[in-house]
């Protein structure tokens, strides 16, 4: 069964980005696609170093909930990460937590289907949707739209609750992204994956 695991950015388990991802894991259930959903918003993450260890060893040299959530993301087909906006950004943990795992590992993330949520109040919200996002693009990942852009808005869960139109872009984004994740199964086996080139590496060292 295909899996997807989401992230939820926010120190709070039941507020906004919460009330946002169960209305997708309502609809991925509906659509057969198996989900996780894994807190990250209330743990002590801590940015990246840049050491190195991840490169020689595997994974990352801090043994926190990164490390736990690497071989999950090996094995998922998709990944949805939420945030609530902070400054016009996303939550600084979320930020640490994605940093990290997405450096430290070094499995392929080719064709893993990735989408972006975010909450605010008011304002902020394209521009922690964009800085999100970029952790997908960067990977190989195809990133999964709905019919507005990924967000809800509210103060509080029970705000986005009645936020009809980002409650129905949740859903909608849930039911293209699982259709997104059964397409590129059958396309695996139909047609193969595309090859992925990797042996350039722009930094201009001499100058030139």
């Amino acid at each position: 069964m295909a899996k997807v695991i989401l992230l939820n950015g926010s120190p709070k388990a039941k507020g906004c980005t919460a009330t946002a991802l169960e209305e997708m894991i309502n609809i991925f259930q509906e659509e057969g696609i198996d989900t996780e959903l894994i807190h990250v918003g209330n743990k002590d993450i801590r940015g990246c170093v840049s050491c190195g260890y991840c490169e020689k060893n595997g994974k990352c040299v801090v043994n926190d909930l990164v490390n736990e959530v690497a071989p999950k993301f090996e094995e998922a087909d998709g990944l949805v990460v939420g945030s609530p906006v902070y400054y016009g950004s996303p939550n600084g943990t979320i930020l640490s937590f994605m940093d990290r795992l997405f450096y430290s590992t070094s499995f392929s993330k080719n064709l893993k289907v990735g989408a972006a949520i975010v909450s605010c109040r008011r304002g902020g919200n394209t521009a922690s949707f964009d800085v999100l996002n970029k952790y997908f693009t960067i990977s190989s990942m195809p990133v999964a739209s709905s019919t507005y852009w990924n967000m809800v808005h509210g103060f509080t869960a029970e705000d986005v609750k009645k936020d009809l139109e980002g409650l129905q872009t949740m859903r909608n984004l849930a039911r293209n992204m699982s259709f997104m994740i059964k397409a590129f199964a059958d396309a695996k086996e139909k047609y193969g994956e595309p090859k992925v080139e990797k042996g350039f590496f722009t930094s201009f060292p001499d100058g030139k």
